[in-house]
């Protein structure tokens, strides 16, 4: 793959997210190489995982409706969700990046899902504990994420949901599935 051609579509976001990108890429690959997962798709859906979060959201769901989702009741009530949604149509429609792995590491980096395959877990952790990110317990997530990935995935869902709820926020069932089954599998 043209890998230039894929960081050319960064020069439309922010520096913050562009370097998030980078470092997301980075970070990817690095969990690909130490677990088992293909290393260029790691990189290429690392780059790309937040390609349309800086998008006015009424073109995201332009592009969603365009790509064929049609949205859940909790996916239209929180539009944080949309990017990853849009992002994956984007780069299968509008770039050409015609891999169901890498469609769905995309779409599901910010929530997780029951049945994550080794690429998809490696960029959840990867947007997770990426160079720049300095929320409060990184280092543990960071930690947790060395032992395994679904070690540090346990810690990082159980995180965001504890905020959530904290906030009164609505919780995906894609993220509570993916956490029930990563509990289950560790009992």
């Amino acid at each position: 793959m043209d890998y230039a051609r894929f960081v050319k579509e960064l020069d439309s976001l922010s520096e913050y997210r562009r370097i998030h990108s980078l470092n997301v890429a980075d970070e990817a690959v690095r969990f690909a190489e130490k677990y088992g997962a293909d290393v260029e798709k790691a990189r290429l859906a690392g780059l790309l995982h937040d390609v349309t979060k800086e998008t006015p959201n009424d073109l995201q769901l332009k592009i969603i409706e365009k790509g064929g989702i049609i949205l859940t009741e909790l996916e239209r009530r929180s539009p944080k969700l949309w990017h990853s949604i849009s992002g994956a149509c984007y780069i299968r429609d509008e770039l050409g990046i015609d891999d169901e792995d890498i469609f769905n590491a995309v779409l599901y980096h910010t929530t997780g899902r029951a049945g994550m395959s080794l690429l998809e877990k490696c960029i959840f952790l990867a947007d997770f504990t990426s160079a720049e990110r300095d929320y409060p317990d990184i280092d543990v997530i960071r930690e947790h994420a060395e032992n395994s990935l679904e070690d540090g995935m346990l810690y990082g869902i159980k995180f965001t949901i504890t905020r959530l709820a904290g906030r009164a926020d609505l919780i995906s069932p894609n993220a509570l599935e993916a956490y029930n089954e990563i509990l289950l599998s560790m009992k």
